[in-house]
């Protein structure tokens, strides 16, 4: 498991800023990272990461980026110069489309793969046209980030034993697809408890509706950076 607790992010799935922004401030200390991805972004651009900066917060910008490699490199360099601390690429991308990624970093940002989707489970996987494993693969992928200069992964937690094997534990993992134990897994196939991604190596664990949906969201939020606390022995 990790040596400094595991960090909360909390996602942003929703349309509007003022929808979002009203959550960031009833959540208040209780989260620090907030994920920005394709639905709110599309809707508000850089301004929602503007904004969520000016509140102190740290930002995740999850788009996901795959293209040609001077695309992306630039899509990446973007990303970081509005003020993201966190930017995603596919890993499916290849090895030139990853290390162009790895040239755009700056400062402390981080720059992370995406290996497989936690909305896959293997019939889904084998359906897309992969062979073998999805382990197989999230592992081949977090090399392949590695070997580019890229910080890190995201990844099941279910795979987080394979990715420290193959890339040690100074290798960041976020693991999406978190659920705690009394909630439902939703559209995720590969899920995990908070306290389990701990035990698996995250380093980064990502919360959706869990804790935007709960009936608090504060005292939601708290509940799952207490387990992380305890998980990690702090």
């Amino acid at each position: 498991m990790p040596s400094t607790p595991t960090q909360l992010i909390v996602a942003l799935d929703v349309d509007h800023a003022a929808d979002a922004l009203r959550l960031v401030d009833q959540l208040g200390p209780a989260a620090t990272w907030y994920k920005v991805g394709k639905q709110l972004f599309t809707r508000c651009g850089p301004a929602i990461v503007q904004q969520l900066k000016g509140r102190g917060k740290r930002v995740f910008l999850d788009l996901k980026f795959h293209d040609i490699p001077n695309t992306v490199q630039q899509a990446v360099s973007a990303a970081l110069e509005i003020g993201a601390d966190m930017v995603n690429v596919h890993g499916s991308g290849g090895p030139a489309m990853l290390a162009a990624a790895a040239q755009a970093k700056r400062g402390d940002a981080l720059v992370i793969a995406v290996t497989v989707l936690t909305s896959l489970d293997q019939a889904g996987f084998t359906a897309a046209g992969y062979a073998g494993t999805i382990a197989e693969q999230v592992q081949r992928l977090a090399r392949l980030a590695q070997e580019a200069g890229l910080d890190g992964v995201v990844a099941s937690g279910q795979e987080s034993a394979l990715v420290r094997a193959a890339c040690g534990p100074g290798f960041v993992q976020v693991i999406p697809g978190i659920r705690p134990a009394t909630a439902g897994s939703d559209d995720q196939k590969r899920v995990m408890t908070p306290a389990a991604a701990v035990r698996a190596g995250a380093h980064y664990i990502v919360v959706g509706r869990p804790v935007t949906q709960a009936v608090d969201p504060a005292a939601a939020a708290a509940a799952i950076t207490a387990e992380l606390a305890r998980s990690t022995g702090q």
